[in-house]
């Protein structure tokens, strides 16, 4: 029989080889340079001679027609001789036999039968049913009906089978020899006896910050649970510190900085029942860790406390201050500007404008004053000079400037009346015309003319957060000066903020000094996560960072395929295990990108995985089931399992910010983490001395 199944294979590609030789195939050319070639010529054109421009705009117009002409080859894909297809089906009909291949392109020719298994409808049968069972698709008006008499995942490279995989088997080429192997097939555990609810069971002494005493996150609602009975001795050190002044609290992922920053409220409130209502807030970086943590406070009896994104709480006060400024979210704003309006450097230069303009302290001048702060060239450049050297180039900040100026000329316009501008501001614009009024015109108000007062507010995932915009914070507390500041470095993911250490950060918020308190035990995840999540940091984790563990787990594993449709097949089978065995189970498949969460999700949606939903705006559901979405999405969030796909070369290359987004995916996992790559793994994942299975050689 194994030899049988070698023969079979190896005459199927025959076959294949032979049909694809009659016409070859021609890879498209690379968008990459006809992109670059149209940039340049886009930006020399404006600046060109006269009598130059009319050949340079016939080039222009001739490489968007070669783009046009690329783009219609990409969008109907030929079947790569190279690897023509990555699995194989025989199915008995209606007592005939045929045989069926998936690959990333479709071939119908001659006997042969290729089909896309993105959307051609009998690449169903594949991902829903199992060798040896019968099948019911519907194809069109039809219904087919037979039974899969075979069904494998094969591996060709270069047009030569290398491996095979099979219910009977594994088969492998070694050494110019086929090898056979008793049939593996890897699934995701690890959390067995804890994905299910677990009745009387007193687990004493051993109970850790993240599990109750029915097994905690196995529980049908995955949000943050209140575990203020489990808390350890450091956590609480810091819940009860004096209620005034600064508590800082950084920690690795999963140590319980968000909890301590949570149960502090609790705490404060019990001996100051004022502090349970507006007059405090929780302040965080997402939607989704504000619907993640939203039900904590409440289930310790604190109900009047908000949880808010800082985005929100920013916006709806920039509004009450500035009515007449546009409410409309700019989208298309340059890098360089975004740059330098998150750098701590615009504290300095809305200071030295304030300071250097005397001038009616009204909203108007406040507006001014941020106009002023982004369009006055010398200003940015003797400020940066001082505070940033070497940060911001010339070209850098002409850019910013030019730009700047466009927008406060539509800005302007629509202050004046004029609707019929497209008037819009930043994200980033909020703090800073904030910043401004502070400057300018004082503190902050409540509704009506009150001072903004608050008694104590906590700021989570402080490091992707501008020291301009944890000033505005600090310029609304009262006289206690009350604020909970927790976050880790090794997940700063927003390095556009400004954020390099705990020192400088302190020294742009004119606090420096203050003590830094570390949480230095890792409970969310296994020895195995923990250890490899570090590791991909490199040379980015401190020598006195090192997280203590409570427990083992599964080793990290990683799976490299030739294509996206086999690691469907392979994750879609794995993840309908899974939900047999573990229905509490959530799972996280992470990917680099909105295109690949489509494509992993419609995949597994058409392979019958259950409970499974593609996150698009962080509407996460917090239910058991499998969620796919964007990696930067869930900082924050914990998952039983978690999956991050394609972790390639080409989409992870070897950067400080690749290092810490591959770090914060990682470390969402509580039991087990897999990885999969089309093509090679990104040298990060080489560097952390992954264990690799023979699936993934």
């Amino acid at each position: 029989m194994s030899y049988e199944i070698v023969e079979q294979e190896q005459g199927l590609l025959s076959k294949v080889s032979l049909l694809l030789a009659e016409e070859p195939y021609i890879a498209p050319p690379s968008e990459k340079e006809i992109v670059r070639e149209l940039v340049r010529l886009r930006e020399e054109i404006p600046g060109a001679k006269e009598e130059d421009k009319g050949n340079l705009m016939g080039q222009y117009n001739d490489l968007i027609a070669l783009l046009d002409k690329v783009r219609e080859l990409a969008d109907r894909p030929q079947v790569n001789p190279d690897s023509p297809y990555f699995a194989h089906l025989r199915l008995l009909e209606n007592g005939k036999e045929r045989d069926l291949c998936l690959g990333k392109a479709t071939r119908i020719q001659a006997g042969v039968r290729i089909v896309d298994w993105r959307n051609a409808p009998i690449s169903g049968v594949f991902y829903r049913y199992q060798q040896g069972e019968e099948y019911d698709e519907r194809v069109g008006s039809v219904v087919l009906s037979g039974e899969v008499i075979a069904r494998r995942t094969v591996t060709i490279q270069r047009g030569q089978l290398v491996r095979i995989e099979a219910p009977e088997g594994s088969f492998r080429q070694e050494a110019g020899a086929w090898v056979t192997h008793e049939s593996f097939t890897p699934r995701l555990a690890g959390g067995e006896g804890a994905s299910a609810m677990r009745h009387g069971v007193d687990e004493g002494h051993d109970r850790r910050l993240g599990t109750d005493l029915q097994g905690g996150r196995r529980r049908a609602d995955k949000r943050l649970p209140d575990i203020a009975g489990l808390i350890d001795p450091d956590q609480f050190d810091l819940i009860t510190r004096p209620t005034s002044g600064f508590v800082v609290v950084r920690g690795t992922a999963g140590s319980g900085k968000t909890t301590v920053a949570l149960h502090r409220i609790a705490w404060m409130a019990f001996d100051e029942p004022g502090v349970n209502s507006e007059a405090s807030m929780f302040l965080v970086f997402s939607r989704a860790l504000r619907d993640y943590v939203s039900h904590v406070l409440p289930s310790l009896g604190v109900e009047r406390v908000p949880v808010r994104t800082f985005e929100d709480w920013a916006r709806g006060l920039r509004q009450r201050h500035f009515p007449k400024l546009p409410r409309a979210v700019r989208e298309d704003t340059p890098e360089v500007l975004n740059r330098l309006k998150l750098h701590p450097v615009m504290e300095q230069i809305l200071e030295a404008q304030v300071a250097r303009v005397q001038a009616p302290s009204t909203w108007e001048q406040a507006v001014d004053d941020w106009i002023s702060a982004l369009t006055d060239l010398e200003l940015l450049e003797e400020m940066t000079r001082e505070h940033a050297p070497g940060l911001f180039s010339e070209s850098d900040l002409r850019r910013a400037v030019m730009v700047s100026r466009d927008h406060a000329q539509e800005v302007v316009a629509w202050m004046e009346g004029d609707r019929e501008v497209e008037a819009a501001l930043d994200p980033e614009d909020d703090a800073l015309l904030l910043r401004a009024w502070q400057l300018r015109v004082g503190a902050l108000r409540a509704r009506g003319r009150a001072p903004l007062r608050y008694r104590h507010i906590a700021l989570d995932e402080v490091q992707d957060f501008s020291p301009l915009e944890v000033r505005v914070l600090l310029g609304t507390l009262d006289h206690h000066q009350s604020i909970t500041l927790s976050g880790d470095t090794q997940q700063h993911v927003m390095h556009h903020a400004g954020f390099t250490s705990w020192s400088d950060f302190f020294r742009h918020l004119g606090v420096e000094g203050a003590e830094v308190n570390t949480l230095r035990v890792a409970y969310r995840s296994s020895r195995q996560i923990v250890e490899f999540s570090m590791r991909l940091l490199g040379d980015l984790v401190e020598d006195d960072e090192a997280p203590l563990v409570t427990r083992e787990g599964p080793e990290v594993e990683l799976f490299a395929f030739t294509d996206h449709g086999g690691a469907v097949a392979f994750l879609a089978d794995a993840l309908k295990q899974l939900m047999r065995e573990e229905p509490l189970a959530s799972v996280a498949v992470l990917t680099p990108n909105r295109q690949l969460s489509s494509l992993y999700f419609q995949g597994m949606d058409r392979s019958e995985v259950p409970a499974i939903r593609q996150i698009t705006d962080q509407d996460f559901s917090f239910h058991p089931g499998v969620e796919v979405t964007e990696l930067d999405q869930v900082k924050g969030l914990e998952f039983d399992y978690v999956v991050l796909v394609e972790v390639s070369a080409d989409l992870f290359p070897a950067t400080d910010s690749n290092r810490r987004l591959l770090h914060v995916g990682a470390t969402r996992a509580v039991h087990q983490l897999w990885m999969t790559s089309v093509g090679d793994p990104s040298p990060i994942i080489a560097e952390a001395d992954l264990r690799r299975l023979p699936l993934s050689e």
